[in-house]
């Protein structure tokens, strides 16, 4: 495995974690009252045709049979973590979201492990729990350390759903390359999985939202949304398959850890009086993951060629 690949692919996760802490804020920006579901097929159109040019000059031939329907599992995942994420975002509590997210990595590393894309690795995996505490350490500073706020039920096992799906995808990613199934071309693999993922969640939009919502969209509205799928969906899901193709899922989905630090350090700027010391905590934590993610990038790219 080539070390640069392996280290260029780690400063792409990173710029990953700074584009989607920034754009938290961006998304509280958007009119209230518009339909979540059909904004979010709207973004992921956006963000296909900014990837069909990337994918058009890797090769314009359509998928075959496997790979077209690799490609709708995968947009199934997008489509099921996105359409959880707003239907639990009224009726479960922010701790208890980001506690239940801090997961995804790891269940990124046991689903790889299941699936033979995976290698036997303690070392990422202490990583990996150790990113996971100090994630939690930070959604707990946010909620300023109520843990009355941390609630289990229904809801929150609908999310925790989400979450796997969401777990899966780069993990299906690295499935299909080792069998053959998908592109070697990160573009391409980013544009299918976003297209069939946005055709779902639109179906899912048309059948549960007022349609007629959608003309409340101002300019604004429509520059915001343009933003975040060229870029927040984009962009992002193109430097998570390019990871993908060097780097391991755990390795992958550990730099989430950062999106709350990036998202800390935007609140800092806006809001300076929010400053305390029951951020240290969780931040030194989630560095020292990361850090040792970085150094550990020998470990994380040795994954079987090929599933057997």
């Amino acid at each position: 495995m080539n070390y640069t690949s392996v280290t260029g692919a780690h400063l792409g996760m990173l710029l990953w974690a700074l584009i989607v802490g920034a754009s938290f804020p961006v998304v509280g920006l958007l009119s209230d009252g518009l339909p979540p579901l059909l904004l979010t097929a709207m973004r992921f159109a956006i963000a296909a045709l900014a990837m069909l040019p990337m994918a058009w000059r890797a090769g314009p031939a359509v998928p075959n049979l496997r790979g077209m329907l690799l490609y709708a599992v995968m947009g199934l995942c997008l489509a099921g973590f996105f359409g959880v994420m707003f239907w639990a975002a009224h009726r479960v509590s922010a701790l208890s979201m980001s506690a239940l997210f801090v997961s995804m990595p790891l269940l990124a590393y046991g689903l790889g492990r299941a699936l033979g894309v995976e290698a036997r690795a303690h070392r990422l995996l202490a990583i990996l729990a150790l990113g996971a505490v100090g994630a939690l350490a930070l959604a707990l500073a946010q909620s300023g350390g109520d843990l009355t706020r941390l609630q289990l039920g229904w809801s929150e096992a609908a999310f925790f759903l989400g979450c796997i799906a969401s777990a899966l995808y780069p993990v299906l990613s690295k499935w299909g390359l080792a069998r053959g199934i998908l592109s070697t071309d990160a573009a391409v693999r980013t544009f299918w999985s976003l297209a069939l993922g946005g055709v779902l969640i639109a179906i899912a939009g048309f059948v549960a939202e007022p349609v007629a919502a959608m003309s409340r969209m101002g300019f604004g509205d429509v520059l915001l949304v343009a933003y975040l799928g060229v870029f927040s969906s984009g962009v992002t899901f193109w430097l998570m398959q390019r990871g993908t193709g060097v780097l391991t899922p755990g390795a992958v989905t550990a730099y989430s850890y950062l999106v709350p630090f990036v998202s800390m350090l935007v609140l800092f700027v806006t809001r300076p009086d929010v400053i305390g010391w029951h951020w240290l905590p969780g931040s030194l934590l989630v560095i020292t993951a990361i850090a040792l993610l970085s150094r550990n990038a020998g470990e994380q790219s040795a994954v079987p060629a090929r599933v057997r």
